[in-house]
This record gives structure tokens, C-alpha cells and sequence, in this order.
């Protein structure tokens, strides 16, 4: 596997670092992680929908984690379910499985559901108001608010005080 060198682009850019962790470790994951598998789509602007086949799970035993940039996909399936049948041919597979997705900044799980074996997680981006990009004016400074002293009412509050 040839492994891709970021270094040119680390020594040209601040605060990626992250960033760049996020590829590397990524290009070291086993390549058969194939299971189950998924849609990632985007449905808006800000709107994301991440859809997981799991066929033969119940919602009890699918849990989905979300926590800062990282959103996990487990199942756990109940070993005694499969006990008392007897196979030919098993093609729906029904082994235990983790999915990680990393998420953006500001990425948020708003909703899941499961119907006909497929699993939907909707993701929406809520950019706070304060990092969205604003227009700087250029030259246009706040005039500065004059007060005039009067010498004259200072001595008169002075005096009566």
C-alpha cells in the first residue's frame, strides 16, 4: 500500500493538524471493514443522511453514539437467537459490527430510524452565529463620540457636594 506524505502541506498550513491525523490514520484502517454496508448523502445544504444496512437487527440491539466529531454505529446481536435453527445456507450475515464516522465541527445527529433493514441517522451542520463568516469593512472605524467638558459645571458639582 503506498502510503500518501502530507509533510509539504503540513509546513504550509496552521491548525490542521487535525486535519491531517484524520487521513493518515485513516489510510492505516484494515481495508476489509466493509461491514455493514452504508450511503452517505447529502440532502441539503447543511443537511446530511447516513444510511447503514442492517438486515435481521432490531432496534435493541443497534446502538448509535454520538460524541464530539465522532459518530459510532454498533450491533450486538443476541447469541441465543440462532439456537434452536438449523442452516443450509446462511447469506444474511448477522455478525456483531462497529461503524465510525467522523464528523465535521458543529455536525449534529438530529434523528434515527430504522425501517426495512435500513438504518437512517440525519445529521444537520449548526454553524454558531459568531463563526459564521462576516464582511469586514475596510477604513469605515466607529466615529468617535465626543463629550464636551464644561470646566465651569465640574467647579458648580464640586461646590455642592
Amino acid at each position: 500500500m503506498t502510503r500518501f506524505d502530507f509533510t509539504p502541506y503540513r509546513r504550509n498550513t496552521v491548525g490542521f493538524d487535525r486535519l491531517f491525523e484524520l487521513l493518515e490514520n485513516n489510510g492505516r484502517v484494515a481495508q476489509n471493514e466493509n461491514y455493514p454496508p452504508f450511503n452517505i448523502e447529502r440532502t441539503g445544504e447543511n443537511d446530511y443522511k447516513v444510511t447503514v444496512a442492517v438486515a435481521g437487527f432490531k432496534s435493541d440491539e443497534i446502538e448509535i453514539t454520538a460524541q464530539q466529531n465522532l459518530l459510532i454505529v454498533a450491533g450486538q446481536k443476541d447469541a441465543d437467537s440462532n439456537d434452536n435453527r438449523d442452516f443450509l445456507h446462511m447469506g444474511i450475515a448477522s455478525r456483531n459490527f462497529e461503524r465510525k464516522f467522523q464528523l465535521a465541527d458543529h455536525i449534529h445527529v438530529t434523528d434515527a430510524d430504522l425501517a426495512d433493514g435500513l438504518l437512517t441517522i440525519t445529521l444537520v451542520r449548526e454553524v454558531p452565529e459568531e463563526l459564521k463568516p462576516r464582511k469586514i469593512n475596510i477604513g469605515s472605524q466607529p466615529a468617535a463620540t465626543v463629550i464636551e467638558y464644561d470646566a465651569d459645571a465640574k467647579k458648580k458639582d464640586s461646590k455642592a457636594a
